[in-house]
């Protein structure tokens, strides 16, 4: 029994591209992105490191920022 094809109702144009992306496709990356930003402000974990007084602020302000 063949299996029946699916057409696009709109006919494809020349020089165009149609790309659509699942909506996990943008949703897994950024929150790979955001869980591994709070990995890293997390200064807990950040007792050998030393720096710049003016980046440890910075960091500082972003975690509040980022924990309200």
């Amino acid at each position: 029994m063949p299996a029946r094809t699916h057409t696009r109702p709109h006919p494809a144009t020349p020089g165009s591209v149609d790309i659509r992306l699942p909506w996990w496709a943008l949703a897994l990356p950024a929150l790979a992105f955001v869980s591994l930003l709070l990995l890293i402000l997390n200064p807990a974990d950040a007792h050998a490191a030393t720096g710049d007084p003016a980046v440890t602020h910075l960091v500082e302000r972003v975690h509040e920022i980022v924990s309200r």
